[in-house]
């Protein structure tokens, strides 16, 4: 019999002795991998409307292909930038009657190394 029986208490589970931190830690194992994988994509799911966000098979489809476009979509953001600027030195070389497309080698042929985020910076000044 436990000690707490001998005195005339209720035995308090081990778990009502840990902080709660722990506590939170130890409830979490006993729920097993499955559920936490699924409440990581429900929490990634969240602002979604309608199943999306909380019924677990609609959620992960539209979670893969929310980050899917992210991926896409950071890679398209620097394909972007990076036309911007071109378009910029090209605008401010046309009213020196030079083109982008000379002046680049010129740059190369007299070993000057600029990128282009800083020429176009410089041309939009």
């Amino acid at each position: 019999r436990p000690a707490a029986a001998l005195l005339g208490r209720p035995a308090q589970p081990l778990q009502s002795l840990l902080p709660p931190p722990q506590q939170q830690l130890l409830q979490q194992q006993q729920r097993g991998m499955a559920t936490l994988k699924h409440k990581k994509v429900i929490k990634l799911a969240r602002g979604y409307r309608g199943k999306r966000k909380n019924c677990y098979r609609v959620a992960i489809q539209a979670v893969e292909r929310a980050m899917k476009l992210q991926y896409v979509s950071r890679k398209m953001k620097k394909r972007e930038m990076r036309a911007t600027w071109i378009l910029r030195i090209n605008a401010a070389l046309r009213q020196y009657g030079e083109s982008y497309s000379r002046f680049i080698p010129q740059l190369k042929k007299s070993n000057i190394q600029l990128d282009r985020k800083v020429r176009g910076a410089q041309s939009e000044a």
